[in-house]
């Protein structure tokens, strides 16, 4: 058996551990990349849930109404009455 130099067994373990560090960062930088779109992906898909249920509320608001036969929303006495006075 061949005895190894302990330099050249020292620069392959270098060279290893540097190679392996670069890979462990690109795979965090893809991963922090995913997660980010993920989170962005949950944000619009809330946004859009939250607005189809505000149009939703709104519909519900507009049947009701006509279903009363209030066709306009009329401001409260309060307001009307500053509305006069001005």
């Amino acid at each position: 058996m061949a005895e190894t130099d302990p330099k050249s067994v020292q620069d392959l373990t270098n060279v290893v551990q540097t190679l392996l560090q670069q890979m462990q960062d690109k795979f965090q930088t893809m991963s922090d990349q995913i997660i980010g779109r993920n989170i962005l992906y949950d944000q619009i898909k809330s946004h859009r849930s939250m607005s189809t249920r505000i149009d939703d509320l709104e519909k519900n608001i507009a049947d009701l109404m006509t279903q009363a036969g209030v066709e306009e929303i009329e401001a409260p006495p309060e307001k009307a009455k500053e509305g006069q006075g001005s």
